[in-house]
Formats: structure tokens, C-alpha cells, sequence
């Protein structure tokens, strides 16, 4: 329990009538007058004071939690801005599809947003990884990226008007005939990251090639899975 005091004002009130009483009926010419108010009115003040006394209460004591929140966890910083930045775009775009997709019932609309969320993290990712990548992806990050997520909320407006006409109509099976091709240039444009590591492997392989060919190492192998 927890204890509230409650102070009464009543002897504020008794001293101020004090005041009001001098002022009213008796001259305030000297200090004297002064100090006779004053001396009238603390004891006034005094005796009110232990007429009414101050009230004590006792107040239940607000229930503590007995578990606290967990605070949000900040997403980790790669200790590069950019690349931070880079990471909240990522949230960002995979959240709005996310949002997109819940709200376009289209099956294949659904079906192609999933990919293409898939597929944008996949990319942010992997140059997230690979910091040098960056400069590849500035066109998918300044255009490909948010006119897509442009178009599919203008799918989404249009969707949820309700009706039917020559604009709604046409413009949502532009969206939905351009879609394919969306998904397609966000695949080449995952592909094109591995253009690289795709080289140095190819270039790895030809070169355990042609030493397991002078070795004599690669014909005594096909001899003897035969």
C-alpha cells in the first residue's frame, strides 16, 4: 500500500480572512500594522492547523510487470552507410510487397510478387556481401526497383475501386502483361552479379582440365568409370 497525504487548505483560507479583516477595518500606516497582521494570522493559521489536520490515505500500489517488453532490435550495421542504407532500402521494398501482396488477389499477380520479393532480397544481399557489386545494381535500385512497386500500387488502387472501365481495365492488363517481363529482368539482373564468379570458375576448370589431361589423369579416370 502505498500512503497519499492529503493537505487541507482550510488554514490558508483562515489566515488570508486575517489579511482581509486588517485591510478592511485597520490601518496599515506603520511596520507595526504589518507585523501585528502577520503575527494574527500565523496564529491563526496554527490553531486551523490543528483543527483540520492533514488526511493520510492509503492507495494500492500499481502492479509492477513482471515481464518487460523486449526493446526492438535495431538491424545490425555493416559499418559502411552506404551499405546500411542499402539494407533499410532492402527492408523497405520486401515490406511494401509484402503489403502488396496481401492486398492484390490475383493469383498470378501473387505468385509474381513472391518472386520478385525473393529475388530483390537475394540481390540486395548478395551486394551487401560484395560492396565492389554496387555500381552493377544502381539502375535496379534508382529505377527498376521502386517503378515496379509504383505500378503495382496503382494495380492495387485500381483493383480496390470496385468498378470497371476503359482506364481501370487497360491499365491493369498493362500491368499484368508487363509483370512477366519485370520478373525476368530481376532474374538477369541476379544472374549479370555472378557474370565474375561465373568467369574465374569457367577459367578454373579449364585450367584443372587441361592439367588433369597432362597428367594423364583425366583418361585413366573415364577408363575406369568404364
Amino acid at each position: 500500500m502505498a500512503k497519499v497525504v492529503k493537505r487541507s487548505v482550510l488554514p490558508i483560507y483562515a489566515a488570508a480572512v486575517v489579511w482581509l479583516v486588517f485591510g478592511l477595518f485597520l490601518p496599515f500606516y506603520r511596520p507595526f500594522h504589518y507585523f501585528s497582521a502577520f503575527l494574527a494570522s500565523l496564529v491563526v493559521f496554527i490553531i486551523a492547523k490543528a483543527l483540520c489536520p492533514d488526511r493520510t490515505f492509503e492507495t494500492p500500489e500499481p502492479e509492477k510487470k513482471t515481464k518487460e517488453e523486449p526493446a526492438q532490435e535495431k538491424p545490425a550495421s555493416t559499418g559502411d552507410p552506404e551499405l546500411d542504407a542499402l539494407v533499410q532500402e532492402r527492408d523497405r521494398a520486401v515490406s511494401e510487397m509484402r503489403r502488396l501482396n496481401d492486398a492484390i488477389a490475383d493469383p498470378t499477380i501473387s505468385a509474381q510478387i513472391d518472386h520478385l520479393e525473393s529475388t530483390t532480397t537475394k540481390i540486395i544481399s548478395y551486394v551487401v556481401e560484395h560492396p565492389k557489386k554496387l555500381p552493377q545494381i544502381r539502375k535496379f535500385l534508382n529505377y527498376y526497383l521502386p517503378t515496379t512497386l509504383k505500378l503495382l500500387n496503382a494495380y492495387d488502387r485500381m483493383g480496390s475501386a470496385g468498378v470497371s472501365g476503359e482506364n481501370i481495365d487497360g491499365t491493369m492488363g498493362k500491368i499484368e502483361a508487363m509483370m512477366s517481363t519485370v520478373v525476368q529482368a530481376f532474374d538477369r539482373q541476379l544472374d549479370a552479379l555472378f557474370g565474375d564468379e561465373a568467369l574465374d570458375i569457367s577459367t578454373d576448370i579449364t585450367v584443372l582440365e587441361n592439367l588433369l589431361a597432362q597428367e594423364g589423369l583425366a583418361g585413366e579416370q573415364l577408363g575406369g568409370q568404364g
